[in-house]
């Protein structure tokens, strides 16, 4: 006989992003770094499913690398949700992770986005959207991004979204998401990026300009633009991520970086035929078990 959650599961899907820009402009006294970044969310999902019912947090997983404890953000985030909420039943929660671990990609703080979201649905409770950033950023600094559906500017610590309108440079492209098979700890790319002056204390404005790219220019005036201040340290340890870039530069993509503090590698082509062209020549020159994905631009809903 099934479970009964089974029958009653709210589901939702969990998208990821990357970063068109993530410009450091210097260390803060409280020890994060001062950012101005442009976020993209991306048609890529994990998906969670949530059931009212039972004592406390039950969360299972499809990973079974994750810890389904506190030290994963689903269930911080649930935690933080029936606290805030004041809400004494329990929940199921199952995820489905379908997005690679310590990719730059944001899975995880989409993960927690789509918690308080849907529990905040699923409770009844309607604590307003303000209320939810709040608790977004004490989970994260990119779980507010994942609160709202379009491309946004961050700014502080990058907790501070400016939801943006959808690009015209890229009404019609579509990315490609490469992931080399291992992860990079984001704490160990920022402390890192001290050996590089540079790149720690960026030149701010570079999201204006971008923007005015992003707005008017076509895509393949856009790449000179795109930047990621720590592809210093992480590029530096880890060549294979260089070579992913000159590789799908060469095959025709228009704009290759990294996302976030990596490991993957994300490239802006045309359309969708280049998508499946590229892919399967990088197929065939890398191999074919590193983790690919393709999509188009766009809303995520």
């Amino acid at each position: 006989m099934l479970a009964p959650f089974l029958f009653m599961a709210t589901v939702r899907r969990s998208p990821c992003k990357v970063n068109l820009l993530l410009n450091v402009l210097g260390k803060r006294p409280d020890g994060f770094h001062e950012l101005e970044t442009i976020l993209h969310p991306i048609p890529v999902f994990d998906e969670l499913s949530f059931t009212k019912g039972g004592a406390g947090i039950n969360l299972t997983c499809s990973e079974q690398s994750l810890p389904v404890d506190h030290r994963n953000l689903v269930y911080r985030a649930a935690a933080l949700f029936l606290e805030a909420a004041g809400i004494p039943e329990g929940v199921h929660i199952h995820l489905q992770k379908n997005i690679p671990l310590a990719a730059g990609l944001g899975g995880g703080s989409g993960n927690a986005a789509v918690t308080l979201s849907a529990m905040n649905e699923l409770f009844g409770t309607a604590l307003p959207p303000q209320r939810l950033e709040e608790l977004g950023s004490q989970l994260g600094s990119d779980v507010p991004f994942f609160l709202q559906n379009t491309p946004a500017l961050g700014t502080g610590r990058g907790e501070r979204v400016q939801p943006l309108g959808w690009f015209p440079a890229l009404a019609d492209a579509w990315v490609l998401l490469i992931h080399p098979g291992f992860g990079i700890s984001t704490p160990w790319a920022y402390q890192n990026l001290a050996r590089f002056p540079d790149a720690l204390n960026g030149d701010p404005g570079r999201s204006t300009r971008l923007l005015a790219r992003l707005g008017a220019a076509e895509l393949n005036q856009v790449g000179p633009e795109l930047y990621n201040s720590l592809e210093a340290p992480v590029l530096e340890k880890y060549p294979i991520l260089r070579l992913y870039q000159d590789f799908l530069l060469e095959q025709g993509a228009d704009a290759a970086l990294m996302s976030g503090s990596g490991s993957t590698t994300f490239a802006l082509v045309s359309s969708q035929t280049v998508a499946e062209r590229i892919l399967e020549h990088f197929g065939s020159r890398f191999g074919d078990q590193i983790w690919t994905a393709s999509a188009k631009l766009g809303p995520t809903a």
